[in-house]
């Protein structure tokens, strides 16, 4: 069986073992083919999705509202991720039965609920207009409360069925805003929704970063007069401790990708230097050793390297260490300011941020380096950038006309949008790992 092939089989019994938040079955069908999109090809159309209103089975014959924001919830949650067109249900009234090759739609979403005792029974169903095949039937039974949980992991499940990969619409980011008057760290899904502050130091904290289990929340604050390095437990009240305390900086920290180890910087030395820690505090190693400033690490995927920030050549360049010997190499080499990097979930891209003709952007080089990518285009200034967790968009902070937002930009360079619609600065935003399912 050649790989092509396993990556199918595999895909396919990864979307049959997926589990809802209490109770999962498969529907039965005559067939139930895996579609495959090249949504990375130059010559790709969006696919034309219909999620009708979905439909209260105690109530059958009228549309609820409860029926409508679900249907919406997930139609959001599919657009997101850029290779779908959602067909509005005012061009058919929202029905469940309908012409649909009329209206160019290729897909059908048809939802049903139940709200009992228990909480919801919730049944999708995505069906393939095409062959008039069902290719995806899931039943959830769930709290009234965590609805929208189920709607999104469905969703990323459509778009594993439909891409041989599992969507990001059950992700989280992390960012700074201003909103209460003082940079504190908050917590969003993608979609903009369950917005949450996570600090209230009521003083400066900064550079969250998510353990790969997504449990834990590290960040720096300043608010004991040093910025001291914490983490926090995302679903536990009161969780958060100080885990390095070192005079001087204790700054942008960067998780192994088994969440061990801590990678960071530290000025105890004076100058600020490379150093991995455990997640008490303990040191375990220093990485390096005053050549220069050393700052922003962020591991491969495979955990055998880091590249950082390091101004030794005289200025803000990105540099690749191999972690077991310590060797180092430059990466970039066009321009004098080149800072932040973020290494992709599949470890094939560096993106970065770059000062081009007096303004920052975004930009892509391959770890084995060559001719950077250029991604964002737009006026102002473009920073931070963490990758989705499918390696398809990265996610930034953008400032221009007084304003500074939370932009999404796919790898192609298409799509950039405002990500959340919010008051005061938004910076520094950081993507999760996928959820565990």
């Amino acid at each position: 069986m050649d790989s092509f092939m396993k990556n199918r089989v595999s895909a396919r019994l990864l979307g049959m073992i997926l589990t809802g938040l209490a109770l999962l079955l498969s529907f039965s069908s005559p067939a139930q083919a895996i579609v495959y999109l090249d949504i990375t090809s130059a010559n790709f159309r969006k696919v034309n999705i219909a999620v009708p209103y979905f439909v209260d089975i105690k109530r059958p014959d009228g549309i609820q509202d409860s029926g409508k924001k679900m249907a919406d919830l997930l139609g959001r949650a599919l657009a997101f991720h850029g290779f779908v067109d959602i067909i509005p249900p005012s061009a058919y009234g929202g029905a469940q039965t309908w012409d649909w090759p009329a209206l160019g739609a290729e897909f059908t979403i048809l939802g049903q609920y139940e709200i009992t005792n228990a909480g919801l029974v919730l049944e999708l169903r995505l069906n393939e207009i095409q062959t008039g095949h069902m290719i995806l039937g899931r039943r959830y039974q769930t709290p009234i409360s965590r609805h929208q949980e189920s709607i999104k992991k469905f969703c990323d499940e459509v778009v594993l069925q439909l891409t041989g990969e599992r969507g990001v619409s059950q992700s989280q980011i992390a960012f700074v805003s201003t909103v209460t008057g003082h940079k504190e760290i908050w917590l969003a899904d993608v979609l903009g929704d369950n917005v949450r502050q996570v600090t209230q130091h009521e003083y400066l904290a900064v550079s969250p970063r998510f353990s790969p289990d997504n449990k834990w929340l590290a960040y720096t604050s300043y608010h004991k007069n040093n910025p001291n390095l914490y983490i926090t437990e995302l679903n536990v009240l009161k969780s958060t401790r100080a885990i390095s305390r070192q005079k001087g900086l204790n700054m942008a920290p960067s998780w192994s990708p088994d969440g061990s180890v801590i990678a960071l910087t530290l000025s105890k030395s004076v100058n600020p230097d490379l150093y991995l820690i455990d997640i008490n505090g303990n040191e375990l190693r220093r990485l390096t050793n005053g050549e220069g400033a050393n700052v922003s690490p962020t591991w491969s995927p495979d955990g055998k390297k880091l590249a950082f920030v390091s101004d030794r050549s005289g200025t803000p360049q990105i540099y690749i260490m191999e972690v077991a010997t310590k060797a180092v190499q430059r990466l970039t080499f066009l321009g004098n300011e080149n800072t932040t990097p973020s290494w992709s979930p599949k470890g094939d891209w560096i993106a970065y941020t770059g000062r081009i003709n007096g303004n920052t952007h975004i930009l892509l080089s391959k770890p084995e380096g060559g001719a950077p990518v250029q991604l964002t285009q737009t006026a102002g200034d473009h920073e931070s950038p963490s990758w989705a967790p499918d390696g398809r968009q990265v996610v930034f902070s953008r400032k221009r006309n007084n304003k500074q937002e939370l932009c999404v930009i796919f790898k192609n360079g298409m799509g950039l949008r405002p990500l959340f619609n919010l008051k005061g600065a938004q910076s520094s935003p950081q993507w999760s790992p996928r959820q565990d399912l």
